[in-house]
């Protein structure tokens, strides 16, 4: 059986995920990936089954990256505030240094591949997220709420801050760049409405 090519294999998975994030998973071709990659397709079937296996194996790599750095360091058994303020923290600050993975991945989550890559790299975040929350509100530090909305309150408004600073722009078309004042501004509002 013949070696993997880091390089090769880095430069396929960089391509992949530029192709899905710009075109979306149904524009995404492997003939295309191998033209870009400037490899043939041959190449592309030494490393994955078909175009699913591949997409799903990035998907896996890139949430696994993802979830490595929102847990680092991360105690489930922290305060809420404390543990909410680091995962904000985590997230925005991977998320804003990888904006090309962070697209790919909200594509791979809208799509059929988002069970597959869920189930493959959630086990170990959704325990430690069940711990965190779950504690806080046996302290009384966070209202009972069903797990969709917690996470809607608890995390969609850091989204669409990071959404905007993607774009470069706000809702009103302004110049907009996420500063460390307005995460923390944003932050203290979510808390709060979280809070019993």
């Amino acid at each position: 059986m013949r070696t993997r090519n880091t390089e090769k294999m880095e430069l396929v998975r960089n391509m992949t995920m530029q192709m899905v994030a710009a075109n979306g998973i149904e524009n995404f071709s492997v003939n295309s990936l191998a033209k870009a990659c400037g490899i043939s397709v041959a190449t592309l079937y030494i490393y994955y089954k078909d175009k699913d296996d591949l997409i799903a194996q990035v998907a896996i790599e890139e949430g696994t990256q993802l979830t490595n750095a929102i847990l680092k360091d991360f105690d489930p058994d922290q305060s809420f505030e404390t543990g909410l303020w680091q995962q904000w923290q985590s997230r925005a600050q991977y998320l804003m240094a990888n904006p090309l993975s962070s697209s790919f991945l909200e594509k791979i989550h809208m799509s059929s591949y988002s069970e597959k890559v869920g189930g493959a790299i959630s086990n170990m975040f959704h325990n430690t997220m069940h711990r965190f929350v779950e504690g806080a509100v046996k302290r009384g530090e966070l209202v009972p709420l069903q797990v969709e909305a917690w996470w809607s309150v608890a995390f969609a408004p850091l989204y669409n801050l990071l959404r905007f600073h993607y774009q470069g722009r706000s809702i009103s078309k302004k110049p907009f760049a996420l500063t460390d004042e307005l995460l923390r501004q944003t932050f203290e509002v979510v808390v709060k409405a979280l809070k019993p």
